[in-house]
């Protein structure tokens, strides 16, 4: 099929009145005389989006859900835009996390999902955000080893609060098994963030969030992992995490090259107010943000990522080429993955998103496949 008219957004640029041609599951070159043809005019057209932060939605956990109950979730945040999806775990039992990476690498395996994201249990008690503390630990290479093991080549990412005992050593066992090290739930200092990104960390785990604030004689980590090239830093664009000049911020210091947006949704995104469990923890969610029963700690978000780009634009008032970096490219590149996904270009996969002249959603492909048909009416 042809996909005409719309506004396009490719690497290099906006194309007025441009098209994508889909054949099978993959975008081409060229079309053959009968292609079916849609007319997109006055729509964008953007890559699918991919999130390496997510723990769930729907009503259905990816910590604690069935086979059936991840997939769901999966779907849930495939109607919202996100073709591409890295399933994040929470605080745990060392053998209970084992026996999950198992369950989500089987998932990975069959391109359900792109890989698994462990976040905790090594992380500092500090700044445990939502976390259950009695659950921490500090960051042994050995069990970080046995996650990454369990994980059956699956693992993507490890979040960790680096300055803990083993937390450089641990950084150099992900780096060397091509695990990416993220530094988050961390309470060290600029000094020390400097030494973990030189031991191989290069990702931070939503900036801001669960880590000290930027000061002027005690930077702490924003400012290092900010100013360096080999970062990428996570964003929560849900108006709860960040303020907008925060974000800004990041944006203007970083570049949309080294910004990936992440939803670090649980699972009330797309599903609705009420209560939930994240982990061991109870979470209530009331007008739209998650927050720990006991002690009020948000606790992850209701976010999907069409809200982000949304936002992005029209109250953040970032450039749409920016925002599809940050919501597509970059964390593609992250994954290792920009060969397939993340940018709309012959040859990768027909993963693509179509938004009214309002950013809001109309239609969502997937590999070739309508997940949400076209709404242009």
């Amino acid at each position: 099929m042809v996909l005409s008219g719309a506004h396009v957004v490719l690497p290099t640029g906006i194309v007025e009145g441009g098209r994508v041609i889909v054949e099978g599951t993959r975008i081409t070159g060229s079309a053959p005389d009968d292609a079916r043809m849609i007319d997109l005019r006055g729509h964008w057209l953007v890559p699918g989006f991919v999130d390496v932060h997510n723990h769930g939605g729907g009503g259905a956990s990816f910590t604690s859900g069935t086979v059936e109950d991840i997939l769901k979730g999966v779907h849930t945040h495939r109607l919202h835009g996100t073709t591409t999806t890295v399933a994040s775990t929470v605080t745990g039992d060392m053998d209970a996390l084992a026996q999950r990476a198992g369950l989500l690498s089987e998932l990975a395996e069959q391109g359900d999902i792109v890989g698994i994201h462990f976040e905790g249990p090594f992380i500092s008690p500090c700044r445990k955000g939502a976390h259950s503390e009695e659950l921490l630990r500090h960051p042994d290479p050995a069990e970080v080893r046995k996650l990454i093991d369990a994980a059956r080549g699956q693992a993507t990412m490890v979040t960790l609060a680096t300055e803990l005992p083993g937390g450089i050593d641990s950084v150099r066992l992900l780096a060397e098994h091509g695990v990416i090290a993220a530094i988050g739930h961390t309470d060290a200092t600029y000094e020390q963030t400097v030494e973990a990104i030189e031991a191989g960390a290069t990702v931070a785990t939503h900036l801001y969030n669960a880590m000290p604030v930027l000061g002027h004689r005690a930077p702490g980590p924003i400012a290092a992992l900010l100013e360096d090239e080999r970062i990428t830093v996570e964003l929560i664009n849900d108006g709860t995490h960040l303020h907008p000049a925060s974000l800004q911020l990041a944006f203007r210091h970083a570049g949309a090259r080294r910004v990936a947006f992440i939803t670090d949704a649980m699972d009330a995104a797309g599903f609705g107010d009420g209560r939930y469990m994240l982990g061991p923890l109870e979470v209530e969610v009331s007008e739209g943000v998650a927050r720990l029963v006991e002690g009020g700690s948000i606790a992850g978000s209701t976010l999907t990522l069409d809200r982000a780009f949304k936002r992005a634009v029209t109250v953040d008032g970032l450039a749409v080429e920016d925002v599809v970096a940050a919501i597509s490219a970059t964390p593609a590149r992250l994954l290792g993955l920009y060969d397939r996904v993340g940018s709309l270009e012959p040859g990768k996969d027909a993963d693509l998103v179509i938004l009214d002249a309002d950013f809001a959603l109309k239609g969502v492909m997937r590999r070739g496949e309508w997940v949400v048909e076209p709404q242009l009416g």
